[in-house]
């Protein structure tokens, strides 16, 4: 009987992430997991120690990297160093390599919140009367502050991100397996982030989301594409997250759940198959 791989399952069970319990995905997602794969659970303390005796490493609810900043970073160098293959690999361009890319989007015209990074440039937004600021290293809306127009030069220090503070009608995010679009969700309450419904994609929805997956270029893995419907019913993205997405699956039925687990289990066996080793030109990520 030939073996069946081993994945080093990368998780904090204990992150008190606000509105989701990630042990409950994580738990439910691993026992599906093992039906297929030989499966180990660790801290993402511990992933630099442990990766050797496994043939992949699968990063999902760790939390934001910025609470094991130190951590992450010798496990990410030495990944790159001696080929550990990680999933998601490790050369994504998106929030995996900090928010520089809301700025690169920005820059090329991309259909996102406008972003600067310094106060000359505040003219190249939208005027707004209130202003998102936020730090370039984060995750989670950790440091994340609403400031009005008047302040809002007084917060911009070289280690923040600005954008307008958009009255949008609610949020989306959509879930892609490598390149293939799995599902979307909704927030229909703008004060109520993770309380999420299904939502059903319109063609130019799924366009929308497609071009910034082709964009990440990320051969394998699992990505959210989160996006905001604007007040003039486009959509802008907000956030395309590449490392290690919350994928709400509470909010999906048992035909969603099990379309996903599948979509799971086909991509980490073309990974492996693929010889991937996860291998990255991007920057640590700072998140």
């Amino acid at each position: 009987m030939p073996r069946r791989p081993a994945l080093l399952y990368v998780t904090d069970l204990a992150y008190p992430a606000r509105g989701r319990r990630y042990c409950d995905e994580d738990i439910v997602l691993t026992s599906r997991l093992r039906e297929e794969f030989d499966l180990a659970l660790c801290h993402p303390r511990d992933a630099a120690a442990l990766a050797d005796a496994f043939d992949a490493v699968v990063v999902r609810n760790s939390g934001p990297v910025l609470g094991h900043q130190e951590a992450y970073d010798a496990f990410r160098e030495r990944a790159l160093r001696v080929g550990t293959r990680v999933y998601n690999p490790l050369s994504g361009k998106a929030d995996m390599a900090g928010k520089q890319y809301l700025l690169d989007l920005t820059a090329t015209g991309h259909p996102v919140i406008p972003t600067v990074d310094r106060a000359e440039d505040l003219h190249r937004l939208p005027r707004a009367d209130r202003y998102v600021v936020k730090p370039r290293i984060g995750a989670d809306s950790i440091g994340l502050r609403v400031v009005p127009e008047h302040e809002v030069r007084d917060h911009i220090d070289g280690h923040v991100l600005v954008q307008p503070c958009v009255d949008f009608a609610y949020e989306v995010s959509f879930y892609f397996v490598d390149h293939e679009f799995q599902y979307a969700l909704y927030a229909p309450h703008t004060d109520r982030r993770w309380e999420l419904e299904p939502y059903e994609p319109t063609p130019d929805d799924l366009e929308f989301a497609q071009r910034f997956i082709d964009w990440n270029a990320l051969g394998h893995g699992i990505q959210r594409v989160d996006a905001c419907r604007a007040p003039g019913g486009e959509l802008l993205l907000v956030e395309l997250e590449d490392l290690n997405p919350y994928l709400s699956l509470d909010a999906l039925d048992d035909r969603g759940r099990d379309a996903f687990v599948s979509a799971m289990k086909t991509s980490l066996h073309r990974f492996l198959a693929s010889g991937s080793t996860g291998g990255a030109a991007s920057t640590p990520a700072k998140r």
